[in-house]
């Protein structure tokens, strides 16, 4: 069982060594750690770890916030296996999926950013979601000129993003766990740029539209 764990910990040596030997404890195994954030003597990093099926998340957090100085901002199921370099792999699917384009990126973003589900909208209507999206999309104020990050008085946490040469929108969200963080948004950005700019982009929408 893959989950990611996202931690505040102090900024000095032998911090996240403590972290790991209380997951160790707990059964869980660290195979990939991201630093989100460093400054004013913290740290913010996300940890993929492997663990037995069962584990219960509490335990977990139990464990890590056993160090001095560590908190757990959330635990989250995760399918993004570590180490694969896996917006490499989309890219290069999207690039020779020709109308697909569009429906391959959707289908892809939650598990690049081991989120729930993704959604595609125009002026009128959906055009596109994800595995696990519900029926009825959120509605959102007006798009945003950029990529953000907001939480919706239920706690669904999303990214809002703008397809500006498609007229689309672009909605990203997570249920459990944390909201995204800007080094999240900021990924989210540059994929979607590469995508933009690739020629099926466009084909792959009006074929969406179209159905």
């Amino acid at each position: 069982m893959l989950l990611r764990l996202r931690i505040a910990l102090p900024d000095k040596p032998g911090s996240l060594a403590q972290v790991t030997r209380a997951l160790g404890a707990t059964g869980a195994d660290i195979t990939q750690v991201i630093v989100l954030d460093r400054g004013a003597g913290r740290a913010v990093d996300d940890l993929t770890v492997f663990c037995p099926e069962g584990t219960p998340k509490q335990s977990l957090a139990k464990g890590v916030e056993s160090v001095p100085g560590v908190t757990v901002e959330g635990i989250w199921t995760t399918r993004e296996a570590p180490g694969t370099y896996p917006e490499l792999e989309i890219l290069k699917y999207i690039a020779t999926a020709g109308d697909r384009a569009l429906t391959t990126l959707v289908d892809s973003l939650p598990v690049l950013f081991s989120a729930d589900w993704a959604a595609t909208a125009g002026e009128h209507g959906v055009v596109y979601t994800s595995w696990r999206a519900p029926q009825d999309i959120p509605s959102l104020p007006d798009t945003p000129p950029r990529p953000v990050a907001t939480t919706l008085d239920g706690g669904l946490h999303l990214i809002h993003a703008p397809l500006p040469p498609l007229a689309l929108t672009l909605l990203l969200a997570r249920t459990d766990g944390p909201a995204f963080h800007r080094i999240e948004v900021h990924r989210l950005t540059r994929i979607l740029e590469i995508f933009l700019s690739l020629p099926a982009t466009e084909r792959s929408v009006a074929r969406q539209l179209r159905k």
